[in-house]
Protein backbone atom coordinates (compact mmCIF):
# COMPACT_ATOMS: atom_id res chain seq x y z
CA UNK A 1 0.00 0.00 0.00
CA UNK A 2 3.02 2.03 -0.85
CA UNK A 3 1.07 4.35 -3.51
CA UNK A 4 -0.86 7.53 -2.09
CA UNK A 5 -4.37 8.47 -3.82
CA UNK A 6 -5.61 11.93 -3.93
CA UNK A 7 -8.96 11.73 -2.64
CA UNK A 8 -11.95 10.63 -5.26
CA UNK A 9 -9.46 11.76 -8.16
CA UNK A 10 -7.83 8.06 -8.96
CA UNK A 11 -11.23 6.56 -7.80
CA UNK A 12 -13.03 8.59 -10.79
CA UNK A 13 -9.92 7.61 -13.14
CA UNK A 14 -9.95 4.27 -12.42
CA UNK A 15 -13.48 3.76 -13.16
CA UNK A 16 -13.22 6.29 -16.50
CA UNK A 17 -10.51 3.42 -17.66
CA UNK A 18 -7.31 6.25 -17.16
CA UNK A 19 -3.73 4.56 -17.27
CA UNK A 20 -2.05 7.15 -15.86
CA UNK A 21 0.39 6.87 -13.13
CA UNK A 22 -0.67 7.04 -9.90
CA UNK A 23 3.40 8.50 -8.18
CA UNK A 24 4.47 11.71 -8.74
CA UNK A 25 8.55 12.30 -8.87
CA UNK A 26 9.80 12.58 -5.80
CA UNK A 27 9.58 16.32 -5.19
CA UNK A 28 6.72 16.94 -7.19
CA UNK A 29 4.32 15.52 -4.87
CA UNK A 30 1.78 18.46 -5.95
CA UNK A 31 -0.04 18.46 -8.90
CA UNK A 32 -0.82 21.84 -10.26
CA UNK A 33 -3.63 19.99 -12.19
CA UNK A 34 -4.98 17.33 -9.29
CA UNK A 35 -7.64 19.16 -7.16
CA UNK A 36 -6.69 20.41 -3.58
CA UNK A 37 -9.97 20.53 -1.95
CA UNK A 38 -12.89 18.72 -2.38
CA UNK A 39 -16.22 18.27 -0.24
CA UNK A 40 -19.17 15.79 1.25
CA UNK A 41 -20.96 15.83 -1.77
CA UNK A 42 -18.20 15.55 -4.44
CA UNK A 43 -16.84 12.70 -2.20
CA UNK A 44 -19.79 10.53 -1.34
CA UNK A 45 -20.80 10.44 -5.35
CA UNK A 46 -17.33 9.47 -6.03
CA UNK A 47 -16.92 6.59 -3.17
CA UNK A 48 -20.41 5.34 -3.99
CA UNK A 49 -19.32 5.20 -7.63
CA UNK A 50 -16.42 3.05 -6.46
CA UNK A 51 -18.68 0.92 -4.43
CA UNK A 52 -20.68 0.03 -7.12
CA UNK A 53 -17.50 -1.13 -9.68
CA UNK A 54 -16.20 -3.07 -6.14
CA UNK A 55 -19.43 -5.08 -5.25
CA UNK A 56 -21.29 -5.18 -8.96
CA UNK A 57 -17.86 -5.36 -11.92
CA UNK A 58 -14.92 -7.85 -11.32
CA UNK A 59 -15.93 -9.68 -8.16
CA UNK A 60 -19.26 -9.77 -8.86
CA UNK A 61 -18.36 -11.83 -11.93
CA UNK A 62 -15.15 -13.54 -10.27
CA UNK A 63 -18.27 -15.04 -7.41
CA UNK A 64 -20.44 -16.59 -10.43
CA UNK A 65 -17.42 -18.10 -11.86
CA UNK A 66 -16.71 -19.81 -8.48
CA UNK A 67 -20.39 -20.58 -7.22
CA UNK A 68 -20.88 -21.64 -10.88
CA UNK A 69 -23.70 -19.66 -11.85
CA UNK A 70 -21.63 -18.63 -14.55
CA UNK A 71 -19.09 -20.49 -16.80
CA UNK A 72 -15.75 -18.15 -17.76
CA UNK A 73 -15.15 -19.65 -21.21
CA UNK A 74 -12.98 -17.17 -23.04
CA UNK A 75 -8.90 -14.89 -21.84
CA UNK A 76 -8.90 -14.41 -18.50
CA UNK A 77 -12.49 -15.85 -17.22
CA UNK A 78 -11.48 -18.78 -19.23
CA UNK A 79 -8.26 -19.01 -17.06
CA UNK A 80 -10.24 -17.68 -13.67
CA UNK A 81 -12.43 -20.88 -14.27
CA UNK A 82 -9.63 -22.93 -14.38
CA UNK A 83 -8.48 -21.01 -10.86
CA UNK A 84 -5.64 -19.22 -12.11
CA UNK A 85 -5.26 -16.48 -9.25
CA UNK A 86 -2.18 -15.12 -9.08
CA UNK A 87 -1.06 -12.21 -6.84
CA UNK A 88 -0.87 -9.42 -9.67
CA UNK A 89 -4.40 -10.50 -10.73
CA UNK A 90 -6.23 -8.00 -8.83
CA UNK A 91 -3.62 -5.24 -8.02
CA UNK A 92 -6.24 -2.66 -9.41
CA UNK A 93 -9.11 -3.64 -7.50
CA UNK A 94 -6.81 -3.46 -4.42
CA UNK A 95 -5.92 -0.33 -4.44
CA UNK A 96 -9.31 0.64 -6.05
CA UNK A 97 -10.48 -0.43 -2.27
CA UNK A 98 -8.01 1.30 -0.12
CA UNK A 99 -8.45 4.48 -2.84
CA UNK A 100 -12.46 3.93 -1.53
CA UNK A 101 -11.60 3.77 1.90
CA UNK A 102 -9.26 6.53 1.95
CA UNK A 103 -12.04 8.96 0.15
CA UNK A 104 -14.20 7.51 3.27
CA UNK A 105 -11.69 8.38 5.92
CA UNK A 106 -11.76 11.72 4.34
CA UNK A 107 -15.40 12.16 4.06
CA UNK A 108 -16.06 11.19 7.63
CA UNK A 109 -13.50 13.81 8.80
CA UNK A 110 -14.51 16.52 6.49
CA UNK A 111 -18.64 15.94 7.84
CA UNK A 112 -17.96 15.51 11.59
CA UNK A 113 -20.17 16.80 13.91
CA UNK A 114 -21.70 19.45 11.94
CA UNK A 115 -23.01 16.92 9.33
CA UNK A 116 -23.82 13.65 10.56
CA UNK A 117 -25.70 12.35 7.91
CA UNK A 118 -23.00 12.61 5.57
CA UNK A 119 -20.27 10.98 8.57
CA UNK A 120 -23.08 8.64 8.61
CA UNK A 121 -23.36 7.98 4.54
CA UNK A 122 -19.14 7.99 4.81
CA UNK A 123 -19.33 4.99 7.58
CA UNK A 124 -21.55 3.05 6.01
CA UNK A 125 -19.43 3.12 2.55
CA UNK A 126 -16.42 2.39 4.69
CA UNK A 127 -17.98 -0.45 6.30
CA UNK A 128 -19.20 -1.74 2.87
CA UNK A 129 -15.62 -1.94 1.59
CA UNK A 130 -14.04 -3.30 3.85
CA UNK A 131 -16.22 -5.96 4.31
CA UNK A 132 -15.68 -7.23 0.93
CA UNK A 133 -12.10 -6.60 1.19
CA UNK A 134 -12.00 -8.95 4.45
CA UNK A 135 -14.05 -11.44 2.94
CA UNK A 136 -11.71 -11.73 -0.09
CA UNK A 137 -8.11 -11.41 1.51
CA UNK A 138 -9.26 -12.46 5.20
CA UNK A 139 -6.52 -10.42 7.15
CA UNK A 140 -5.97 -6.84 5.94
CA UNK A 141 -4.77 -3.57 6.61
CA UNK A 142 -7.70 -1.68 8.38
CA UNK A 143 -6.60 0.86 11.50
CA UNK A 144 -4.14 2.17 9.95
CA UNK A 145 -5.34 1.65 6.73
CA UNK A 146 -6.55 4.79 4.27
CA UNK A 147 -4.00 7.05 6.36
CA UNK A 148 -1.28 7.38 3.68
CA UNK A 149 -2.12 11.37 2.99
CA UNK A 150 -0.55 12.08 6.82
CA UNK A 151 2.33 11.07 6.29
CA UNK A 152 5.30 8.20 5.59
CA UNK A 153 4.94 6.57 8.67
CA UNK A 154 0.96 5.42 7.56
CA UNK A 155 2.36 4.14 3.52
CA UNK A 156 3.12 0.39 5.21
CA UNK A 157 -0.24 0.28 7.55
CA UNK A 158 -0.72 -2.81 9.59
CA UNK A 159 -2.48 -5.84 8.75
CA UNK A 160 -5.49 -6.47 11.47
CA UNK A 161 -6.51 -9.60 12.23
CA UNK A 162 -10.14 -10.78 10.07
CA UNK A 163 -11.92 -10.78 13.93
CA UNK A 164 -10.54 -7.38 14.53
CA UNK A 165 -12.02 -6.39 11.20
CA UNK A 166 -15.18 -7.48 11.80
CA UNK A 167 -15.60 -5.76 15.01
CA UNK A 168 -15.08 -2.48 13.71
CA UNK A 169 -17.16 -2.74 10.86
CA UNK A 170 -20.02 -3.32 13.28
CA UNK A 171 -19.02 -0.59 14.91
CA UNK A 172 -18.80 2.05 12.09
CA UNK A 173 -22.36 0.64 10.75
CA UNK A 174 -23.49 1.18 14.75
CA UNK A 175 -21.95 4.74 14.45
CA UNK A 176 -23.32 5.40 11.14
CA UNK A 177 -27.04 4.42 12.47
CA UNK A 178 -26.18 6.72 15.29
CA UNK A 179 -25.55 10.01 13.18
CA UNK A 180 -28.27 9.20 10.64
CA UNK A 181 -30.74 9.33 13.52
CA UNK A 182 -29.85 12.62 14.30
CA UNK A 183 -32.44 15.58 12.92
CA UNK A 184 -31.88 17.18 9.68
CA UNK A 185 -31.70 20.10 11.30
CA UNK A 186 -28.35 19.54 13.32
CA UNK A 187 -26.62 19.47 9.52
CA UNK A 188 -25.11 22.46 8.30
CA UNK A 189 -25.55 20.44 4.88
CA UNK A 190 -27.76 17.98 3.86
CA UNK A 191 -27.30 15.04 1.18
CA UNK A 192 -29.22 15.24 -1.71
CA UNK A 193 -28.79 14.14 -5.31
CA UNK A 194 -25.09 13.74 -4.77
CA UNK A 195 -25.78 10.59 -2.80
CA UNK A 196 -26.89 8.41 -5.99
CA UNK A 197 -28.33 5.74 -4.10
CA UNK A 198 -30.44 7.37 -1.70
CA UNK A 199 -30.50 10.95 -2.62
CA UNK A 200 -30.15 11.54 1.08
CA UNK A 201 -32.98 9.56 2.26
CA UNK A 202 -31.65 9.07 6.13
CA UNK A 203 -34.17 6.38 6.90
CA UNK A 204 -33.24 4.14 3.91
CA UNK A 205 -29.49 4.55 4.46
CA UNK A 206 -30.57 3.44 8.42
CA UNK A 207 -32.32 0.21 7.00
CA UNK A 208 -29.45 -0.33 5.01
CA UNK A 209 -27.30 -0.62 7.87
CA UNK A 210 -29.43 -2.64 10.02
CA UNK A 211 -29.07 -5.18 6.79
CA UNK A 212 -25.30 -5.14 6.76
CA UNK A 213 -25.05 -5.82 10.21
CA UNK A 214 -27.37 -8.94 9.75
CA UNK A 215 -25.26 -9.97 7.07
CA UNK A 216 -21.83 -9.53 8.95
CA UNK A 217 -23.29 -11.68 11.76
CA UNK A 218 -24.42 -14.06 9.75
CA UNK A 219 -20.87 -14.70 8.35
CA UNK A 220 -20.23 -15.84 11.80
CA UNK A 221 -21.81 -18.87 11.55
CA UNK A 222 -19.24 -21.24 11.80
CA UNK A 223 -17.69 -19.62 14.40
CA UNK A 224 -20.81 -19.18 16.42
CA UNK A 225 -23.68 -20.48 15.47
CA UNK A 226 -25.85 -19.64 18.01
CA UNK A 227 -24.08 -16.04 19.16
CA UNK A 228 -24.47 -15.37 15.18
CA UNK A 229 -28.15 -15.61 14.41
CA UNK A 230 -29.54 -14.14 17.70
CA UNK A 231 -27.18 -10.96 16.70
CA UNK A 232 -28.45 -11.09 12.92
CA UNK A 233 -32.26 -11.12 14.18
CA UNK A 234 -32.03 -8.58 16.64
CA UNK A 235 -30.31 -6.58 13.31
CA UNK A 236 -33.18 -7.09 11.13
CA UNK A 237 -36.17 -7.08 14.02
CA UNK A 238 -34.35 -3.36 14.10
CA UNK A 239 -34.30 -2.89 10.20
CA UNK A 240 -38.09 -3.92 10.33
CA UNK A 241 -38.90 -1.17 13.13
CA UNK A 242 -37.20 1.34 11.34
CA UNK A 243 -39.48 0.82 8.37
CA UNK A 244 -38.11 -2.15 6.47
CA UNK A 245 -41.30 -3.79 4.88
CA UNK A 246 -40.42 -5.05 1.30
CA UNK A 247 -37.93 -3.84 -1.66
CA UNK A 248 -39.03 -0.21 -1.80
CA UNK A 249 -35.92 0.11 0.51
CA UNK A 250 -33.50 -1.51 -1.27
CA UNK A 251 -29.67 0.06 -1.77
CA UNK A 252 -28.99 -0.59 -5.01
CA UNK A 253 -25.66 0.25 -7.40
CA UNK A 254 -27.47 2.99 -9.72
CA UNK A 255 -26.33 3.54 -13.77
CA UNK A 256 -27.92 5.86 -15.72
CA UNK A 257 -27.02 3.41 -18.70
CA UNK A 258 -25.10 5.88 -20.91
CA UNK A 259 -21.49 6.63 -22.00
CA UNK A 260 -19.46 5.70 -18.80
CA UNK A 261 -22.49 4.98 -16.36
CA UNK A 262 -23.66 1.40 -17.99
CA UNK A 263 -24.38 -1.71 -15.75
CA UNK A 264 -21.14 -3.62 -15.38
CA UNK A 265 -22.83 -6.92 -16.55
CA UNK A 266 -24.13 -4.91 -19.81
CA UNK A 267 -20.56 -3.08 -20.36
CA UNK A 268 -18.45 -6.29 -20.04
CA UNK A 269 -20.65 -8.33 -22.32
CA UNK A 270 -20.40 -5.96 -25.09
CA UNK A 271 -16.61 -5.33 -24.56
CA UNK A 272 -15.95 -8.80 -23.82
CA UNK A 273 -18.37 -10.49 -25.67
CA UNK A 274 -18.35 -14.79 -24.69
CA UNK A 275 -15.43 -14.39 -22.03
CA UNK A 276 -18.71 -15.48 -19.43
CA UNK A 277 -21.67 -17.50 -20.19
CA UNK A 278 -24.28 -18.75 -18.13
CA UNK A 279 -23.13 -22.03 -16.28
CA UNK A 280 -24.76 -25.64 -17.15
CA UNK A 281 -25.52 -26.39 -13.46
CA UNK A 282 -27.23 -23.37 -13.14
CA UNK A 283 -29.43 -23.29 -15.81
CA UNK A 284 -30.44 -26.74 -15.45
CA UNK A 285 -31.52 -26.13 -11.16
CA UNK A 286 -34.02 -23.41 -12.83
CA UNK A 287 -35.21 -25.71 -14.92
CA UNK A 288 -36.03 -28.65 -12.87
CA UNK A 289 -37.79 -26.30 -10.37
CA UNK A 290 -39.75 -24.61 -13.63
CA UNK A 291 -38.55 -21.09 -11.75
CA UNK A 292 -40.59 -18.13 -13.84
CA UNK A 293 -36.54 -16.46 -13.38
CA UNK A 294 -35.30 -17.89 -16.02
CA UNK A 295 -36.02 -16.01 -19.05
CA UNK A 296 -34.52 -13.14 -17.26
CA UNK A 297 -31.57 -14.39 -15.39
CA UNK A 298 -30.45 -15.62 -18.94
CA UNK A 299 -30.34 -14.56 -22.23
CA UNK A 300 -31.49 -16.82 -25.41
CA UNK A 301 -29.22 -19.16 -26.46
CA UNK A 302 -27.85 -19.63 -30.68
CA UNK A 303 -31.05 -22.39 -30.77
CA UNK A 304 -33.30 -19.77 -28.92
CA UNK A 305 -33.39 -21.72 -25.91
CA UNK A 306 -31.46 -21.13 -22.60
CA UNK A 307 -28.42 -23.23 -21.72
CA UNK A 308 -25.33 -22.88 -19.72
CA UNK A 309 -21.51 -24.09 -20.71
CA UNK A 310 -20.74 -27.59 -18.89
CA UNK A 311 -18.64 -27.29 -16.41
CA UNK A 312 -14.74 -27.45 -17.56
CA UNK A 313 -16.09 -26.71 -21.54
CA UNK A 314 -15.31 -23.41 -23.16
CA UNK A 315 -18.54 -23.54 -25.34
CA UNK A 316 -20.01 -19.89 -25.99
CA UNK A 317 -23.21 -20.64 -27.58
CA UNK A 318 -24.73 -20.77 -24.37
CA UNK A 319 -26.43 -18.24 -22.76
CA UNK A 320 -25.56 -14.89 -21.72
CA UNK A 321 -26.65 -13.17 -18.45
CA UNK A 322 -29.76 -11.61 -19.20
CA UNK A 323 -31.57 -8.39 -19.72
CA UNK A 324 -32.67 -8.08 -15.89
CA UNK A 325 -29.38 -8.07 -14.86
CA UNK A 326 -27.38 -6.85 -17.89
CA UNK A 327 -29.20 -4.14 -19.20
CA UNK A 328 -27.68 -0.69 -19.90
CA UNK A 329 -29.28 0.56 -16.76
CA UNK A 330 -29.96 -2.12 -14.76
CA UNK A 331 -29.84 -1.36 -11.08
CA UNK A 332 -27.85 -3.79 -9.15
CA UNK A 333 -28.58 -5.05 -5.87
CA UNK A 334 -26.32 -4.61 -3.06
CA UNK A 335 -28.31 -4.83 0.24
CA UNK A 336 -32.00 -5.55 -0.17
CA UNK A 337 -34.83 -6.72 1.67
CA UNK A 338 -34.91 -10.28 -0.46
CA UNK A 339 -31.07 -10.93 1.43
CA UNK A 340 -32.72 -9.90 4.88
CA UNK A 341 -35.60 -12.30 4.47
CA UNK A 342 -33.18 -15.28 3.17
CA UNK A 343 -31.14 -14.36 6.24
CA UNK A 344 -33.72 -14.06 8.63
CA UNK A 345 -34.75 -17.44 7.10
CA UNK A 346 -31.13 -18.90 7.94
CA UNK A 347 -31.00 -17.39 11.20
CA UNK A 348 -33.80 -18.48 12.34
CA UNK A 349 -33.00 -22.03 11.39
CA UNK A 350 -30.41 -22.18 13.58
CA UNK A 351 -32.26 -20.78 16.64
CA UNK A 352 -34.98 -23.80 16.40
CA UNK A 353 -37.74 -21.09 15.04
CA UNK A 354 -38.06 -22.95 11.86
CA UNK A 355 -42.02 -21.79 11.59
CA UNK A 356 -40.09 -18.33 11.59
CA UNK A 357 -37.47 -19.79 9.31
CA UNK A 358 -40.80 -21.37 6.79
CA UNK A 359 -42.29 -17.99 6.64
CA UNK A 360 -39.18 -15.82 5.83
CA UNK A 361 -38.12 -18.49 3.18
CA UNK A 362 -41.38 -18.35 1.90
CA UNK A 363 -42.10 -14.76 1.56
CA UNK A 364 -38.49 -14.46 -0.12
CA UNK A 365 -38.99 -16.67 -3.09
CA UNK A 366 -42.32 -14.86 -3.70
CA UNK A 367 -40.94 -11.20 -3.35
CA UNK A 368 -38.05 -11.87 -5.90
CA UNK A 369 -40.37 -13.27 -8.34
CA UNK A 370 -42.55 -10.62 -8.15
CA UNK A 371 -39.79 -8.26 -8.54
CA UNK A 372 -37.85 -9.97 -11.09
CA UNK A 373 -40.66 -11.06 -13.76
CA UNK A 374 -43.54 -8.64 -12.73
CA UNK A 375 -45.97 -11.18 -11.71
CA UNK A 376 -47.01 -13.14 -9.24
CA UNK A 377 -45.03 -16.72 -8.75
CA UNK A 378 -47.19 -19.14 -10.69
CA UNK A 379 -49.67 -21.27 -7.96
CA UNK A 380 -47.81 -24.21 -8.44
CA UNK A 381 -44.61 -22.95 -8.11
CA UNK A 382 -45.66 -21.73 -4.66
CA UNK A 383 -46.88 -25.04 -4.14
CA UNK A 384 -43.58 -26.81 -4.36
CA UNK A 385 -40.88 -23.88 -3.71
CA UNK A 386 -42.46 -21.53 -1.55
CA UNK A 387 -44.90 -23.32 0.96
CA UNK A 388 -42.54 -24.78 3.90
CA UNK A 389 -43.78 -25.66 6.95
CA UNK A 390 -41.76 -25.82 10.20
CA UNK A 391 -41.87 -29.46 9.29
CA UNK A 392 -40.65 -29.34 6.03
CA UNK A 393 -38.16 -26.30 6.13
CA UNK A 394 -34.45 -27.07 5.74
CA UNK A 395 -31.12 -25.16 5.62
CA UNK A 396 -30.51 -26.60 2.37
CA UNK A 397 -33.70 -25.53 0.75
CA UNK A 398 -33.03 -21.95 2.20
CA UNK A 399 -29.95 -21.80 0.90
CA UNK A 400 -30.24 -23.02 -2.80
CA UNK A 401 -32.95 -20.81 -2.81
CA UNK A 402 -30.96 -17.78 -1.57
CA UNK A 403 -28.69 -19.36 -4.19
CA UNK A 404 -30.86 -18.66 -6.97
CA UNK A 405 -32.56 -15.12 -6.01
CA UNK A 406 -28.74 -13.63 -5.12
CA UNK A 407 -27.75 -14.36 -8.72
CA UNK A 408 -25.09 -12.17 -9.95
CA UNK A 409 -24.37 -10.48 -6.62
CA UNK A 410 -20.83 -11.74 -4.43
CA UNK A 411 -22.20 -12.47 -1.20
CA UNK A 412 -23.36 -16.16 -3.21
CA UNK A 413 -19.43 -16.62 -2.83
CA UNK A 414 -20.12 -15.69 0.55
CA UNK A 415 -22.82 -18.16 1.67
CA UNK A 416 -21.38 -20.91 -0.63
CA UNK A 417 -17.97 -20.81 1.31
CA UNK A 418 -20.07 -20.85 5.12
CA UNK A 419 -22.37 -23.59 4.18
CA UNK A 420 -21.29 -25.44 0.94
CA UNK A 421 -24.77 -25.36 -0.24
CA UNK A 422 -25.43 -25.83 -2.92
CA UNK A 423 -22.78 -28.84 -3.06
CA UNK A 424 -20.19 -28.00 -6.09
CA UNK A 425 -17.85 -29.80 -7.67
CA UNK A 426 -14.44 -28.41 -8.67
CA UNK A 427 -13.41 -27.76 -12.14
CA UNK A 428 -11.97 -31.06 -13.40
CA UNK A 429 -9.51 -28.97 -15.50
CA UNK A 430 -8.62 -26.79 -12.45
CA UNK A 431 -4.89 -25.49 -11.38
CA UNK A 432 -5.85 -26.36 -7.52
CA UNK A 433 -7.69 -29.49 -6.73
CA UNK A 434 -11.02 -27.73 -5.35
CA UNK A 435 -12.79 -24.28 -5.81
CA UNK A 436 -10.73 -21.15 -4.67
CA UNK A 437 -11.64 -20.67 -0.91
CA UNK A 438 -9.78 -16.80 -1.16
CA UNK A 439 -7.79 -14.27 -3.06
CA UNK A 440 -3.71 -14.47 -2.67
CA UNK A 441 -2.29 -11.40 -1.13
CA UNK A 442 -1.79 -8.76 -3.78
CA UNK A 443 2.14 -8.27 -5.21
CA UNK A 444 2.12 -4.60 -4.59
CA UNK A 445 1.74 -5.31 -0.94
CA UNK A 446 4.42 -8.17 -1.00
CA UNK A 447 6.76 -5.77 -2.48
CA UNK A 448 6.11 -2.41 -1.12
CA UNK A 449 4.59 -2.93 2.27
CA UNK A 450 6.61 -3.93 5.21
CA UNK A 451 3.84 -5.32 7.56
CA UNK A 452 2.18 -7.40 4.61
CA UNK A 453 2.10 -11.04 5.36
CA UNK A 454 5.38 -12.66 5.33
CA UNK A 455 5.97 -15.35 3.55
CA UNK A 456 2.57 -14.29 1.17
CA UNK A 457 -0.29 -16.02 0.98
CA UNK A 458 -0.55 -17.80 -1.76
CA UNK A 459 -2.77 -20.88 -1.07
CA UNK A 460 -6.09 -19.71 -2.80
CA UNK A 461 -7.63 -22.86 -1.09
CA UNK A 462 -6.46 -21.36 2.71
CA UNK A 463 -9.91 -20.48 4.36
CA UNK A 464 -10.52 -17.09 5.78
CA UNK A 465 -10.95 -16.57 9.69
CA UNK A 466 -14.87 -16.86 9.34
CA UNK A 467 -14.68 -19.39 6.81
CA UNK A 468 -12.30 -21.89 9.44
Amino acid sequence: MKKIFHAGLLTALLLLGSTSCSNFVDGYEVSPNSPVETNPALLTTVIEVATFAHYTGQFARFATVMTQQCAGTQAQYEDLAKYSLLEGDNVNEWQSHYSAITDCNILIDLAGESNPHYRGIGKILKAMNLQITTDLWGDIPNREAGQGLQGEEFYSPAYDAQQLVYQDIQTLLSEAIADLSKSADDNNILPATDDLIFNGDAARWIITARILQARGENHLSKRDAAGSATKALAALDAAYAAGLTGPDADCNAIFPGDGNSLNQWNAFQNDRANYIKMAEGFVNLLKTIGDPRLPFYAAEDANGDYSGTPLGSITTSTSDVGAYFASPASPAPLATYVEAKFIEAEAAFRTNDKARAAAAHNEAIKTHILQVTGAAAPADYITSQASETDATITLEKIMTHKYVALFTQFESYNDWRRTNIPQLSPNPNGLVADIPRRLPTPQDERLYNNNAPSPSITDILKPVWWDE
